[in-house]
């Protein structure tokens, strides 16, 4: 196995990391800004007003785009199963 395929692989890996996470972390960042400016202009200090609503915004996420996720999971493994053969010697 060369360096330049570990490189790849790791890259791989870490795109479909990125790729998984993304929406959730999106739909969170959105909602917690949404939240802090509705806070600001409101000065309304509840601590349970910033997590649940993120709480919800990611499990939401998640229930859109498990398809997704999954998918790129799978093809991801797929990728990794049918690349053992070359890695050898």
């Amino acid at each position: 196995m060369t360096p330049q395929t570990v490189i790849a692989i790791a890259r791989e890996a870490l795109t479909v990391t990125l790729l998984v996470a993304s929406p959730m972390l999106i739909f969170g960042l959105v909602i917690g800004l949404i939240i802090s400016i509705f806070q600001a202009v409101t000065q309304i200090n509840e601590m349970t007003l910033t997590i649940v609503p993120k709480i919800v915004a990611v499990a939401v996420s998640l229930l859109i785009f498990l398809p997704w996720m999954i998918n790129l999971l799978i093809d991801f493994t797929r990728h990794m199963f049918a690349m053992i053969p070359t890695l050898g010697g």
